[in-house]
């Protein structure tokens, strides 16, 4: 997997993409106990807000901000967001205000709507070959898990030294040597459209999630995420309820509860490269959301026994699953958005499963909460795991179990002569080829019949 560092380019992208995700850990640990110094006991509610706040940032701005930024090259875009998530970050130790909490975690979270996707729609230029693209999308995922394991250990050493307001300017940090090395290499800038003309703004806001729901393997990606969503979402939200009042075990051994969860999804990550070279991701990402499903199902079931010695090794081994079918799902993701949209619409394909993904969590976060305190353990793992059942049929009806990349296909609109018909042979009232199919401006459904030349 490390042989993918080789690539300078990519080794810079990567090494920033490392340094903010350890800033972002840094202010997650600051920004609560800067909310419980606003609050007080009602510190709680505030960090509930302000998560609602981000999740609705990255569902309804990553498309609009994409529409608004789709003739800017990738540079200036990556760095400018930086700049301003360096600047909230210096302004969180200032304010005394909650509204002001939540202004700025909205000023962050926009930016970073603004980031991430232009980051993901970047790595496929950089890396063309399917190997190396595979290999990032592993080492990616694993960055993540590993700032989630690391990032509040590092907290915790740095609050023994300094106080939490000096944990934002490390965030800062963090944001400014990304952009640093965003700036530090040449970036490819072939995909983006020059500037004049084009489609409206409403076309573009909503053109990747479009093709999203015009593609049957996104749709079905859709559905997938939707799966493992609940069962993160169970473990995110009430994992201090299991360790706490359920098998009533001390606060220390939440950490441990989640270490495992990241345990089975670095894991995993790891394992990914080959296991995709020898199957590929329908086999291997249907099953993953069959196992989200059947895991919160065997968790409610256990979850009404009473727990006895077995429960903590028991929910240790079902957080590392539920973290590997995550991991299983979630990794091959950018696979299959790269193979789904042309070149010069991956910025908004990106934008558009950002967006849809998280509008998944923002779904099934609440719902394992208050059901969890109003209704009980079981039954929020009962409700939960019925989501990802439905959802992991779905994707399974969605996705067609031949999925080719090309597809013969007619078209009935275009007069002979358009250099998009250079080939095709006469078929009834239209012309017939084939070629790597994507959902385009000359290509607004998928083909009935997808059977390839």
């Amino acid at each position: 997997m490390l042989s993918v560092l080789r690539h300078r380019t990519y080794r810079r992208l990567f090494t920033a993409q490392v340094v903010a995700l350890v800033g972002t850990g840094l202010a997650t640990v600051a920004l609560s106990l800067l909310a419980y110094d606003i609050a007080g006991p009602a510190a709680g509610s505030v960090l509930g807000t302000a998560l609602a706040i981000k999740m609705a940032a990255y569902v309804g701005l990553a498309p609009v901000i994409s529409a608004l930024a789709h003739r800017l090259p990738p540079r200036p875009l990556l760095v400018g967001a930086d700049l301003i998530r360096a600047s909230v970050a210096c302004g969180l130790p200032f304010v005394t205000e909650v509204w002001q909490v939540y202004a700025l975690i909205f000023a962050l979270q926009a930016a970073s709507a603004s980031f991430t996707p232009a980051f993901q729609a970047l790595i496929p230029e950089v890396l063309p070959a399917e190997e190396d693209y595979t290999q990032a999308l592993s080492l990616s995922r694993l960055a993540y898990d590993l700032e989630m394991l690391c990032s509040p250990a590092l907290a915790a050493s740095l609050l023994s030294w300094i106080t939490y307001d000096w944990l934002f300017t490390g965030t800062a940090a963090g944001f400014l040597a990304s952009a640093a090395l965003v700036l530090s290499v040449a970036l490819p800038t072939t995909s983006r459209n020059p500037a004049g003309g084009g489609p409206g703004f409403l076309y573009r806001a909503t053109h990747g999630t479009r093709l999203f729901l015009a593609t049957p393997r996104l749709r079905a990606l859709l559905a997938l995420t939707l799966a493992v969503a609940a069962g993160g979402a169970m473990v995110m939200v009430n994992t201090i309820v299991y360790v706490r009042d359920h098998l009533s075990r001390a606060t220390s051994d939440v950490p441990l509860a989640l270490s495992a969860y990241g345990a089975g999804s670095i894991l995993t990550a790891l394992l990914l490269p080959r296991l995709l070279a020898r199957t590929g991701d329908r086999v291997l990402m249907l099953p993953a959301a069959f196992a989200s499903a059947g895991l919160l199902l065997a968790l409610a079931a256990a979850t009404r026994a009473a727990p006895g010695g077995w429960g903590w090794p028991a929910l240790l081994a079902a957080w590392a699953a539920f973290g590997a079918t995550e991991s299983l799902i979630t990794t091959p993701t950018g696979r299959l958005v790269r193979r789904s949209a042309a070149p010069g619409d991956l910025n908004a394909a990106f934008a558009a499963q950002f967006s849809l993904s998280h509008g998944c969590w923002l779904l099934t976060y609440p719902l394992a909460g208050s059901l969890g305190a109003t209704a009980g353990l079981p039954a929020a793992a009962l409700a939960l795991g019925t989501v990802a059942l439905a959802a992991a049929l779905a994707a399974w009806r969605l996705w067609p179990t031949t999925d080719p990349q090309r597809l013969a296909h007619i078209h009935t609109a275009l007069d002979h002569g358009h250099p998009h018909l250079i080939g095709a042979h006469r078929a009834g009232a239209g012309w017939r080829h084939a070629h790597d199919y994507v959902i385009d401006d000359l290509h607004r459904r998928w083909p009935a019949r997808t059977a390839a030349d």
